[in-house]
């Protein structure tokens, strides 16, 4: 059985077990109440700079036993995308089991799928939603998506497949059975903290709207650089297939509230979606 081990701990998250519960429980929001979401958007930078967004978003969700990750791929390896189909993925402290029955169900389903893990081996963006998913529930499983493209008609095709299965799940075995789907992704890189809030807040305009050809767009117009355009298209796609949203929008960062250095930042957001908030509706506040 495949386990894949920590590729960043102890430089995107603190490597002690002790340590790192500590973090995460202080980036978490305290009067935050959890509910159910169908899906969530979380940044996937080290905990030091996005921690206190992607704290604030899972602390509202309640967790199922099986959550879908989908990340972009950083270090160029693997199929466009890659699907890490069993075995376990090790943080300090813990080991997270890899559904393998939805994994394969999804590779089954989805037109470009591969089974692989070479593109995650390395890869941070899902390996840092971890604490805070573990932290929420010890026995959550995953399916680990990858992808290495953002191609528009791809990534949305991905996503009404993911939309079909958790359909069918919610339909056969209950709501309390359908997983939930997390997109990561950073907001813009790179720029002048003025310039990074007014870019990526059209970005989130579209996200809010659930609007992944608006998003597409978009991001093109306004060379927007967040890096994981591809997964939240194919989770606003799954979103609007399954009738949720509006996005609501729990928390927005830049790099520099951390730093202090306002010439060259990250943007961070982290969104929520619920079931039974339609599109068009108004979106409870968290």
């Amino acid at each position: 059985m495949s386990r894949r081990l920590p590729a960043v701990a102890g430089q995107f998250y603190s490597a002690s077990q002790e340590h790192l519960r500590r973090d995460v429980l202080g980036y978490a929001d305290a009067a935050a109440v959890r509910q159910p979401a169908t899906v969530l958007i979380s940044p996937h930078a080290g905990l030091l700079y996005s921690g206190h967004v992607a704290g604030a978003v899972y602390s509202h969700a309640l967790l199922p036993e099986t959550v879908i990750l989908i990340g972009p791929n950083h270090t160029g390896f693997g199929p466009r995308v890659s699907i890490y189909t069993e075995g376990t993925w090790v943080i300090p402290g813990s080991e997270v089991s890899v559904d393998e029955a939805l994994a394969e169900q999804i590779l089954s389903q989805s037109t470009h799928a591969a089974a692989d893990e070479s593109a995650h081996r390395l890869e941070h963006c899902l390996e840092v939603q971890l604490p805070f998913l573990v932290c929420a529930r010890p026995d959550i499983q995953i399916v680990p998506i990858v992808l290495g493209t953002a191609d528009l008609s791809l990534c949305k095709e991905l996503g009404r497949c993911l939309a079909r299965i958790i359909r069918t799940l919610c339909v056969e075995e209950g709501p309390a059975a359908a997983p939930l789907l997390v997109a990561t992704t950073d907001m813009s890189h790179y720029e002048p903290d003025d310039i990074t809030r007014t870019k990526d807040a059209m970005a989130i305009e579209a996200i809010e709207r659930v609007d992944p050809d608006s998003l597409h767009a978009t991001v093109q117009a306004n060379r927007i650089s967040m890096c994981g355009l591809g997964p939240t298209i194919a989770a606003l796609e799954a979103a609007r297939e399954l009738q949720v949203g509006p996005a609501t929008l729990v928390r927005y960062a830049t790099s520099g509230e951390v730093n202090h250095n306002l010439d060259r930042v990250v943007g961070y957001a982290g969104f929520l979606l619920r079931p039974g908030n339609q599109s068009g509706e108004s979106s409870q506040a968290v």
